[in-house]
């Protein structure tokens, strides 16, 4: 999020963002259909297995909705003044001054810019120079990397909304519908020992090295939607995460500034519940500044440490399982080979455990206030 002119609250883009995340919400549910139905292949055997989600109600309504982040962020982004978001803003450093007995934070930016607020909320993702601010140590490596991309068809891709997976020896694929014409898919394998480096700049040779090697042997449907990858969105990246114990017992707030999304708690994408979690975090967090604007009658400075300090204790378990069930996750569903981690995964993971880990997706964030007039 942007930060205001000097001395001024931030909390208008940020009370009228997540008021305005239910709206966007409410037009993906319009573009998109729940996608209960979840499809196992296991590349060694054949053996196909269908793993329901868990729901929310009785209809069988809450399982995952796919949903094209850039969607989301241009139906946020349209909304907002068009003053409030600056692109390509990189922060130097951070630092806090004291004005009328009370914290201001005062952001040096990297084109020599200086913005001062009553609130920072660190949004700054996987290597956040806010979190590293706070004390907070910095995310570490899995072990593996994924890569991603989007398919388009323009004519349309004829799939049913259904998410298809394949697993094998130390390697997961998959891929599910989003619309009707574009299709999300990923690949995650160990990282290689050479790095990606060469790969990360040049979207046509990852395409090139997905199709050659890591996925010559999966489906052919597979491979075609690969071949129909829009480049401008392949990425190849090491998965990182923050520890859960750094979550748990680190500093996630300090005077008047916190931390939220993948600032506060990086984690593997194998629950596919990163950018989700960071919207929980923008409710929780806006519902406790928002109380505590109309409890005041405006933003009082020296109430925020207290406000954030709230907010941090509402999301810091959250956010240490969120980590830990996700890199479990993904520890077991590419963990290898052997009879163990196979049975692990085939008889105990898939039959009892998946569903139950997938239900810690769902989450009440409570009501956020509201101005009677």
């Amino acid at each position: 999020m942007s930060l205001e002119p000097p001395v001024q609250p931030c909390l208008s883009s940020l009370m009228l963002g997540v008021r305005l995340m239910s709206w966007a919400f409410l037009i993906s549910l319009l573009q998109s259909t729940p996608n209960l139905k979840v499809y196992i292949t296991n590349l060694e055997t054949g053996a196909i297995r269908r793993v329901p989600f868990a729901t929310t109600n009785a209809e069988g309504d809450g399982g995952p909705i796919p949903l094209h982040r850039k969607a989301l962020l241009e139906a946020l982004a349209e909304e907002l003044p068009a003053d409030s978001i600056r692109f390509s803003s990189k922060i130097n450093t951070i630092e806090t001054i004291t004005h009328e007995g009370s914290s201001i934070a005062v952001v040096h930016m990297e084109d020599g810019s200086v913005i001062k607020a009553k609130v920072l909320i660190g949004c700054d993702g996987v290597h956040s120079m806010v979190a590293r601010w706070l004390g907070l140590a910095a995310p570490v490596q899995s072990g593996r990397s994924a890569v991603r991309g989007v398919a388009e068809f323009p004519q349309g891709h004829g799939l049913r909304k259904e998410i298809q997976q394949f697993v094998g020896a130390k390697r997961r694929a998959g891929y599910v519908p989003m619309t009707d014409k574009d299709i999300y898919w990923f690949l995650t394998c160990p990282s290689p020992a050479k790095g990606i480096d060469h790969l990360a700049r040049d979207p046509e040779a990852i395409q090139r090295e997905v199709i050659e090697n890591y996925a010559k042997d999966l489906p052919e449907q597979y491979l075609d939607i690969v071949k129909h990858s829009e480049l401008s969105t392949l990425t190849w990246d090491p998965l990182v995460y923050r520890q859960p114990w750094n979550v748990a017992f680190g500093s996630l707030s300090k005077e008047n500034i916190t931390v939220a999304g993948d600032a506060m708690h990086p984690m593997t994408p194998d629950l596919g519940h990163g950018g989700c979690s960071a919207l929980e975090d923008a409710v929780v967090l806006g519902r406790h500044i928002g109380t505590s604007f109309i409890q005041n009658g405006g933003l009082v400075p020296s109430e925020m440490p207290r406000v954030l300090a709230n907010y941090v204790a509402e999301r810091r378990w959250r956010g240490v399982w969120l980590i830990t069930g996700s890199y479990f996750s993904g520890w077991v569903q590419q963990g290898g080979s052997s009879r163990v981690v196979k049975f692990l995964r085939d008889a105990i993971f898939y039959a009892f455990l998946f569903r139950k880990l997938a239900n810690i997706v769902h989450y009440d964030c409570g009501k956020l206030p509201t101005i009677r007039h």
